[in-house]
């Protein structure tokens, strides 16, 4: 930037210099100047170089990127001037001025020279001064808030004046600069479109102008106004007075050379070699050359000379190879001089060539293509590459299947498919391809090893059994070994049941595993496998024998107490429960808790017995029991739980009573504590017994009595005698009864008062001594005998009744004879406990007993109620009765019965003891399934067990079903556990029941259970009938008889055909009764058959059974197209077709009938006549 003063004005101007990108380019050079009120920005861009003037004079050449920083006081614009040949415009866009200095569109001269430049206005001098801004430089970030970007410095070349008044071009713009000038250019071309005339095509002629450099002192003022600068770029935009400037300047500015000429050589297929010449370098008066080498960029297009180029090479030398081209493709390349890796030049011109054509590529491998079978393969492949030169042939090779590595020639051709043929089936050949053109032959292909199928696949090995479950089985098999990688194997896995219907496909895809589902539980099943492919079917495998997990059984029933329950321990039984899973139960367990709560459950017992003694049971308590099973299938559900008290016991023993204060003459106070052990129920009584041991020092003994009972826990004794010794025992009691007496508290009574003396007693015996004495005794006074001779005063009679009358009468005897008897005395027996009871009558009723006695003797105390004790159950007391019903007994187990009679005075004796054994109870129904159904029929099946029985069985079932009326009628009654029921009606619901029975009597019926038939498919449809259309050899009709409609579902048909020995295609669908087949091919033989499809309404389609096959034979060929008969030769005429199965067994029943006929009428002739 220079300070410049012209007519009394300050003015100031500016240029910059930059390096040509394109030597037709007319673009603008863009610098951004950015104004605030105190700095004015001038940025110079990338390639581009601004020259100022210093104070000293000397000029400073800055090049970019870099900015330059100048002062102004009010920051305003300065006055654009532009050299002759270019116009400035200012365009405001978004609150910013934007000034563009674009080239003007030169005039046409005749001369050939160029207009004068005339010079710029005078300055204005009412603008500011700018003042150069030296502490910013080296230029930092602008920091001003306000920018106002002037475009268009642009730089003048050598030939600024050259007759066609060209300016070089720039080499960087941004995109913004570039959009603006496109949209101005557009507006220019418009405006001055009249103005182009022979000029352009001069300049386009024109050779690009050679950059020089100036060297020597430097320009003058007015040389730089004009543009010199040594021929150099200037540009002038402005003067204004001010204060001294300041200026920086940089003494040796450097150029790009001018472009060089590119030269390609050895072009080959892939591959040339590209060279070029390095520049010659100018020197110019104040300018010096340029000590640093310069870099070149190859770059190269093969979409055109105006294409995407990509670069090649850069670096410093002057030639390089290109490899890895394509062959037969056109090629341009360009190059590109770089200096400082910031310069850029223009690029060169474009220099085309045309690599050469070669032999193809390498071809992929050869592929299996379908149509392949066991002894031929038919192979296919693509075209590769051809590399500018037709490919003319294909060579195939292969290792004949030997495997050693060799390669003979089985096909040369133009052909992209060859079908090998005469192979070996399962067996593995090799195969190689390559291209052939006019430049040569390609190289092979990879190696590709293909297999042939096999003729059949052979039989697999067995299924194996990945994992069961309850109503699935998961299996796998394995390929056969002998069939080869590549061939298709289809696998069926068929399965038998064991109902008869044999093995059933259940399976058919070419997977290696299968899940087989909805089968039965516990149930063991038989599988196969077979495999197949295109070529047949194999044999199945070896049947193997799986068996699918049984469930968990359902829960045991509630447990019931057997026997009496004991204060300690009680008898628990349960039965299995009625569904076992399948599978037998192997344990049971039994849980008890302590209480009612049910919070803690114990384990009392794990076995695989039904019952259970729990023992260690606390008197008087509530338990509750429950029971589950376990079985291979798991664990089942917990019983109902059942409760159980225990009966209460006496309470234990107490501690001995003791003496409170001192025993009085005729009274003592005890007093004592509660037993250790209450018995499950709280104590109620107490008991205190004494028994008198006499004076002290005597040894009689008196007789135990109760002295006191009651609810308290001490008592006064009163009525003893003085100075005698007692002893006390203490016993509680509760509502089972008293408990033991406690040990003996010996209490000796205080002194009392002495007792009167009795009187003296005189005996007479008639003045001799009785030696003897004798008892009569008799149950009447005419009857009664002696029963006691002797000398003592006493005797004891014995063998008496209770509660009977007796006599009794006392006679003496001495040595002087026998007394007379004393007077008759009657003596009455007390009562006593009654006679044993006499059982007459027991009847059993499955789990009820019926019980009846006579009433025994009641020894003078009438009988209050009776006792029926069952042994290990708790006994039962009922009242004065002579018959009784026991109930809820366990089924099928055995009892001992024995009765006794009670009255006031106790419990007589029991009467002997009763055998007997409940009746089993009669079964429960099974369940009831349905294992196989058509529309006529339902196969149910119950219990398990074989499906034949014999009719001893002790089990036995009746099978209902339920009638129009409402009613069950029995269908079957027996021990089997299958029955077939036939006639039904298609999509009908029937209901069924069943019931057990054996010799306990006849079980209850099970739940209703309903089955429902499924529709019926239509019937099958007569052979059709199959003619070839008149005048039409190719097509043919196909006619059947139609079915009616099945309960107002329509009926369509489908027609199937098949061409030799392929398979079966579906060539029509639909409602017709007739159906035209076109494209039938010539001596050709067609297979027809047809089945009716019945569309349910809610349902899916039903179809029904195919026809029996008809054949169309091939036309014959000897008929000429003249001598066709009016009516077309019909299907299965032709006299060479075999019978089929239907007619062979008639034929034989007929022959056999004419044998018969003739073997009758010979034994009528010869033999009886």
């Amino acid at each position: 930037m220079e300070r410049a003063d012209s007519d009394g004005a300050r003015g100031l101007r500016w240029s910059a210099r930059t390096q040509m990108e394109r030597a037709d380019s007319d673009l603008p050079i863009v610098f951004d100047v950015c104004f605030s009120p105190q700095v004015i920005l001038v940025q110079v861009n990338p390639g581009e170089a601004f020259t100022i003037r210093r104070e000293d004079g000397q000029f400073q050449c800055i090049t970019g990127p870099a900015q330059v920083p100048m002062m102004s006081p009010n920051g305003s614009v300065p006055p654009i001037y532009v050299p002759p040949g270019y116009v400035s415009q200012i365009i405001e866009e978004n609150g910013v001025r934007r000034v563009l200095v674009l080239p003007q569109q030169p005039e046409f001269h005749p001369g050939g020279h160029s207009p004068l430049h005339h010079p710029p206005p005078p300055p204005h001098a009412h603008l500011p001064a700018f003042i150069p801004h030296p502490a910013m430089l080296p230029p930092p970030h602008p920091t001003s808030t306000q920018c106002l970007c002037v475009s268009g410095l642009l730089p003048v070349s050598a030939d600024s004046h050259s007759p066609h008044g060209r300016p070089p071009p720039f080499v960087h713009r941004d995109e913004r600069a570039s959009k603006t000038y496109e949209r101005l250019q557009k507006k220019l071309k418009e405006r001055q479109g009249g103005e182009r005339g022979g000029g352009g095509g001069q300049m386009k002629d024109s050779p690009p102008p050679s950059p020089q450099k100036s060297r020597g002192s430097p320009p003058s003022m007015d040389s730089i106004y004009n543009g010199g600068l040594g021929q150099g770029m200037s540009q002038g935009l402005g003067q204004g007075a001010g204060a001294t400037d300041t200026f920086f300047s940089n003494p040796e500015p450097r150029l790009i050379p001018s472009c060089v000429t590119l030269q390609v050589t050895d072009i080959q297929a892939k591959g040339a070699v590209l060279s070029w010449v390095a520049p010659s370098r100018a020197e110019g008066e104040g300018v010096s050359p340029s000590p640093e080498p310069l870099s070149y960029d190859v770059s190269i297009s093969y979409s055109g000379k105006d294409g995407k180029y990509t670069s090649m090479y850069s670096g410093e030398q002057l030639s390089v190879t290109l490899e890895d081209l394509r062959p037969a493709t056109d090629y341009h390349v360009r190059l590109v001089q770089l200096l400082f890796r910031c310069l850029r030049g223009s690029p060169s011109e474009a220099v085309a060539f045309t690599t050469r054509s070669c032999e193809p590529d390498p071809p992929g491998p050869p592929r299996k293509a379908s149509g392949s079978k066991s002894s031929t393969l038919v192979l296919q492949w693509k075209a590769p590459c051809d590399n500018g030169s037709k490919i003319q042939n294909y060579t195939l090779q292969w290792d004949e299947g030997k495997g050693t590595g060799g390669f003979e020639q089985c096909y040369y051709g133009p052909q992209k498919q060859y079908r090998v043929t005469k192979l070996s089936p399962a067996s593995r050949y090799s195969f190689r391809l390559a291209a052939k053109n006019d430049m040569g032959i390609s190289e092979f292909s990879e190696t590709v090893d293909l297999y042939t199928s096999c003729s059949v696949p052979s039989p697999p090995l067995p299924p194996e059994l990945v994992k069961a479950g309850v109503t699935w089985l998961c299996l796998t098999w394995q390929r056969p070994s002998t069939s080869p990688k590549e061939d298709d194997i289809f696998y069926s896995l068929e399965m038998d049941e064991d109902e008869g219907y044999g093995f059933q496909p259940s399976y058919d895809g070419d997977e290696l595993s299968c899940t087989v589902k909805n089968l039965h539980r516990s149930t063991k099943y038989k599988f196969r496998v077979a495999a197949y492919n295109t070529e047949g079917k194999s044999n199945p495998s070896q049947v193997a024998e799986f068996t699918t997990c049984p469930d968990r059984p359902g829960g045991p029933c509630r447990p019931v107490i057997r026997g009496r329950v004991l204060p300690n321990s009680f008898r628990l039984a349960w039965e299995p429960p009625k569904d076992n899973g399948g599978a037998e139960v192997t344990k049971y367990v039994v849980e008890i808790s302590e209480g009612l709560s049910g919070v803690s459950w114990e384990l009392a017992y794990s076995g695989p017995a039904m019952e259970h003694v729990c023992e260690g049971l606390k008197p008087g308590h509530s338990y509750q029991t429950r029971v589950y099973c376990m079985s291979e299938g798991g664990q089942s559900p917990l019983s109902e739980t059942l409760q159980v008290q225990t009966p209460a016991v006496p309470p234990g023993q107490c501690q001995p009573p003791r003496v409170v204060g001192k025993p009085k003459a005729r009274e003592v106070q005890l007093r004592w504590g509660p037993p250790c052990v209450g018995g499950g129920s709280p104590v109620s009584v107490y008991s205190v017994e004494v028994c008198g041991a006499g004076p002290q020092g005597s040894t009689g003994q008196e007789e135990v009595r109760e002295v006191y009972q009651g609810s308290e826990v001490d008592c006064t004794v009163g009525s003893l005698l003085p100075g005698r010794t007692y002893s006390f025992r203490l016993r509680a009691a509760n509502k089972a009864g008293y408990g033991p007496l406690s040990e003996h508290c010996e209490v000796t009574m205080g002194p009392g008062a002495p007792e009167p003396c009795k009187a003296p007693h005189i005996t007479s015996c008639n003045g001799g001594v009785i030696s003897e004495y004798r008892v009569e005794w008799g149950a009447a006074q005419g009857t009664m005998q002696v029963c006691f001779s002797g000398a003592s005063l006493t005797h004891e009679v014995k063998g008496l009744l209770p509660a009977t009358n007796y006599f009794c009468r006392v006679q003496a005897v001495n040595v002087a004879g026998v007394g007379l008897f004393s007077e008759a005395v009657l003596c009455q027996t007390p009562p006593s406990v009654p006679a044993a009871v006499t059982l007459y009558n027991i009847l059993i009723v499955v789990i009820i007993v019926a019980v009846g006695w006579e009433p025994p003797c009641d020894h003078g105390a009438e009988i209050s109620s009776y006792l029926i004790d069952l042994g290990e159950r708790q006994s039962i007391s009922v009242g004065p009765v002579t018959k009784y019903i026991i109930q809820h007994l366990q089924p099928d187990t055995s009892y001992r019965i024995r009765i006794q009679a009670l009255n006031n005075l106790g419990s007589g004796p029991f009467s002997h003891t009763f055998k007997l054994k409940t009746k089993p109870l009669p079964p429960q129904p099974p369940r009831l399934e349905c294992t196989a159904f058509s529309h006529q029929t339902l196969r149910l099946k119950w219990g398990d067990g074989p499906a034949k029985a014999t009719p001893s069985d002790a089990l036995q079932y009746q099978l209902q079903t339920e009638d129009k009326r409402g009613r069950f009628v029995s269908l079957y009654r027996g021990p089997c556990h299958t029955h077939k029921v036939q006639r039904l009606n298609e999509c009908t619901s029937y209901m069924f029941r069943i019931q057990a029975f054996n010799e306990a009597g006849q079980g209850p019926f099970s739940t209703v259970y309903t089955f429902t038939t499924p529709r019926s498919p239509p019937a099958p449809i007569k052979a059709p009938r199959v003619e070839r259309v008149e005048d039409m050899s190719s097509v043919c009709e196909v006619s059947w008889e139609p079915l009616l409609p099945m309960k107002g579902d329509p009926i369509i048909y489908t027609v199937q055909s098949m061409m030799g020995n392929s398979e079966y295609k579906q060539v029509y669908k639909g409602s017709a009764t007739s159906y035209q087949m076109p494209g039938l091919q010539p001596n050709s033989e067609y297979r027809f058959r047809v089945c009716g499809i019945r569309q349910c309404q809610d349902a899916p389609e039903l179809s029904g059974p195919y026809s029996p096959t008809v054949t169309l034979s091939p036309q014959r060929s000897e008929l000429s197209a003249g001598s066709v008969s009016s009516v077309g030769p019909r299907a299965g005429a032709d006299p060479a077709r075999p019978l089929t199965d239907e007619q062979w067994a008639a034929l034989i029943i007929m022959l056999c009938a004419v044998i018969s006929i003739l073997i009758a009428f010979i034994i009528q002739y010869f033999v009886i006549k």
